[in-house]
């Protein structure tokens, strides 16, 4: 059945193997992805790096999407970011040759793989312990860092559907 179809992810019953207290969030990167790949299914890959009255580029929503993600289960997990993932932010927005559409909703995708592996394999115990977050030490817990890469990723997703509408009318 087309993903438009069906309900929303969130309606389609529990993820399997998602512990319960993590279901809000597989649900959402899951709808996130479904959305990434409706939403630019027929996106002109020339339109990718535009910025329309200023705004950011579908390119760089799925950077930024993809990046935060990352970032998140890097601090969920105790860890600072790595020098490859400075890069990565510093390079967010900013088209390079190998930055075509279909890279970047995969590396999106997989990584969303990434995260729902990580949820299955998290003990309850572990999602309310305390963590970090960047250089000034933010508090948050590991839950709440899950839970801020799943929305966050559902905030952007609607923001470049936005872009791409306007992207598409021009």
């Amino acid at each position: 059945m087309d993903a438009s179809k069906k309900p929303e992810v969130w309606l389609r019953g529990p993820v399997s193997g998602i512990p319960v207290l993590l279901q809000p969030a597989a649900h959402a990167l899951l709808q996130s992805r479904e959305e990434v790949f409706n939403y630019t299914e027929a996106f002109p890959e020339v339109l990718l790096w535009d910025k329309p009255a200023g705004r950011a580029s579908v390119g760089f929503h799925l950077q930024h999407i993809t990046g935060v993600l990352d970032r998140m289960l890097t601090y969920a997990e105790g860890k600072p970011l790595s020098e490859e993932q400075f890069e990565f932010l510093r390079r967010e927005g900013k088209p390079t040759e190998d930055r075509k559409l279909a890279n970047l909703t995969t590396d999106f995708s997989k990584k969303v793989d990434e995260a729902l592996e990580i949820f299955k394999a998290i003990q309850d115990e572990i999602l309310t312990q305390k963590r970090t977050v960047g250089r000034k030490k933010l508090p948050s817990t590991v839950l709440g860092l899950y839970f801020h890469a799943a929305e966050h990723s559902q905030r952007h997703i609607g923001q470049m559907l936005v872009t791409i509408s306007v992207l598409k009318t021009d």
